[in-house]
């Protein structure tokens, strides 16, 4: 027997009695992990989630679609009317990365409702802008920033809450941006036609303040810290962070790079295919019709990479999503008719929806959980700040060629340096060991 002693009985016997070993607490217990992670409680915080992010991501949607208004009404070019827009993915970067550390150091709710205010200060304030610069400084330093708060921040939380599901929780968050981007065009399309750009903006301001102050109370929730110690050396080897002979700040690199050149593919349709509708002679309401299909095909994309992520990995994802965006962008050259064009926004929105959410993936499979706000945060900060690159290079492009077709193998040669990096991820990765018994 364990710790065995000699006492003497009531009789004056000998007897041994054994000693209990000590008890330690069990702080890797997976039946306290199983009580909050991919819960009844872990969708219904999905659902609010995905509603604010569709809800209050229009500005960066709505920007795109008064781009031609701006430039007539501002009398301004090409490239200075692709401002605003660079405005807004250079303040949704920062804000990637400032939410990102905000939600790690005190949950979602507080930054949530900063960035509410934000939103409702910068429409209203955009609303009544009387130029191009006045107008690009609010929609970056209040739009943009606001904004922020519902795409990385809010993928890093809900990507804490699920374990088995992450793959697609974090893919149906990450679908609110473009359920926004299906929604909003159309709202403003209208509005433009019956009152002008500026009402769509004071609707917006409304909006997403009377939306996500309230749905932020309901995030309060916060999961307990020894559920992430868990998740790190509990869980199932194929759900662990991946093993690979590269550092994590090399790591951290690279995948911002990767999102740099993605998104500068991405953005050459995403920014400039209204306008490029309108100069092909087709007008706005085909190019804002053509934008909301593309984002309705990158709601499917999204989910079904999603999905894919959790049997394949982040990495594989990317790579898959990043060779079928390049034939995507390879189609916009040949074809050029009105019917061809739908088709092939809807092959591009098809193709690219699963690229930027599966970045997260890769941040939660190679780097701490702990982490996970800030580097998701600045992994999702690079990938904007390639969509500012690209929709304002797009537009340069244009001014110095005359057409958007040098902007389509500018976008193509971005492509394929991001499908070279997750290569090279893919054959630096090692399989993880199993836990022994």
């Amino acid at each position: 027997m364990l710790g065995s002693k000699k006492v003497n009985n009531s009789h004056g016997q000998i007897c041994s009695v054994s000693k209990a070993p000590p008890v330690t607490p069990q702080t890797n217990n997976p039946a306290s992990s199983a009580a909050f992670l991919d819960s009844r409680y872990s969708w219904f915080r999905l659902g609010c989630s995905v509603l604010i992010a569709a809800i209050s991501s229009g500005g960066m949607w709505m920007v795109v679609v008064v781009l031609p208004e701006i430039q007539t009404e501002f009398g301004v070019t090409r490239s200075d009317a692709s401002i605003p827009f660079t405005a807004t993915m250079l303040g949704f970067a920062v804000g990637n990365l400032i939410f990102g550390r905000l939600v790690d150091r005190f949950g979602i709710v507080r930054p949530m409702m900063g960035a509410a205010l934000l939103l409702g200060v910068g429409f209203t304030l955009g609303s009544f802008s009387t130029g191009i610069w006045s107008f690009s400084l609010f929609q970056g330093v209040f739009i943009g920033l606001g904004t922020a708060v519902t795409f990385g921040p809010l993928i890093a939380d809900i990507s804490h809450w699920f374990e088995k599901r992450r793959g697609i929780a974090v893919a149906v968050v990450a679908s609110g941006n473009y359920i926004a981007g299906s929604i909003w065009p159309l709202i403003t399309k209208e509005m433009i036609e019956a009152g002008g750009w500026r009402d769509a903006y004071l609707l917006a301001a409304v909006t997403s303040v009377a939306v996500m102050l309230p749905l932020a109370l309901l995030l309060r929730r916060r999961i307990p810290h020894h559920i992430v110690t868990e998740i790190e050396t509990e869980v199932p080897a194929p759900t662990r962070m991946q093993k690979i002979d590269i550092s994590p700040r090399a790591i951290q690199i690279l995948l911002s790079l990767a999102g740099i050149s993605c998104c500068v593919a991405m953005s050459m349709p995403q920014v400039h295919i209204v306008a490029y509708c309108a100069d092909l002679g087709f007008g706005l309401a085909a190019g804002a019709q053509m934008l909301s299909l593309m984002l309705m095909g990158g709601i499917v994309s999204r989910l079904l990479s999603g999905l894919l992520a959790d049997y394949i990995g982040g990495v594989r994802t990317v790579l898959i999503g990043s060779f079928l965006q390049c034939m995507a962008l390879f189609l916009y050259l040949p074809f050029d008719g009105l019917v061809s064009l739908y088709v092939v926004s809807l092959v591009f929105g098809l193709s690219q929806g699963g690229l930027v959410p599966s970045y997260a993936i890769i941040v939660r499979e190679y780097l701490p959980a702990k982490e996970a706000g800030e580097r998701v945060g600045m992994v999702m900060m690079m990938t904007v700040m390639g969509m500012a690159l690209g929709g304002w290079l797009s537009g340069l492009i244009y001014d110095l060629t005359g057409s958007y077709e040098v902007a389509f193998i500018n976008g193509i040669a971005w492509n394929m340096l991001n499908m070279f990096i997750m290569a090279m991820l893919l054959w630096r990765t090692r399989e993880p060991k199993a836990i022994p018994a």
